[in-house]
């Protein structure tokens, strides 16, 4: 009965990473897009390649540094939307990409 416990504690634990809601960026507004990230705290937004006809792209995105891996940090990056080329969003990089800075930024958005 312990191993069972344990197990579905395990399961349970795991579980919200599949939960992570998708969302198409260019449906959305820069602001509906910042908004829904705020709200639930992480989420997978696809996009359109500029560079390749066709492809798609998507990444998570985050509210603060609390939802990357604990060798990550929230940098700033951007998306585009249905009325901004370059909305401002924030997703987790390598703290090995800091290149030797003590500070690891604390950004939140």
């Amino acid at each position: 009965m312990k191993k069972l416990v344990v197990a579905i504690a395990f399961v349970m634990a795991a579980s919200p990473g599949l939960a992570i809601s998708r969302y198409n960026a260019l449906n959305m507004s820069c602001q509906a897009a910042r908004a829904a990230i705020h709200n639930e705290g992480a989420v997978i937004l696809r996009y359109p390649s500029k560079r390749v006809r066709g492809m798609t792209l998507f990444d998570r995105y985050i509210r603060n540094s609390n939802y990357c891996d604990p060798n990550q940090y929230a940098e700033w990056t951007t998306i585009p939307t249905k009325d901004n080329p370059r909305c401002g969003v924030l997703n987790c990089q390598s703290i090995d990409n800091l290149d030797g800075m003590f500070i690891i930024p604390d950004y939140s958005l």
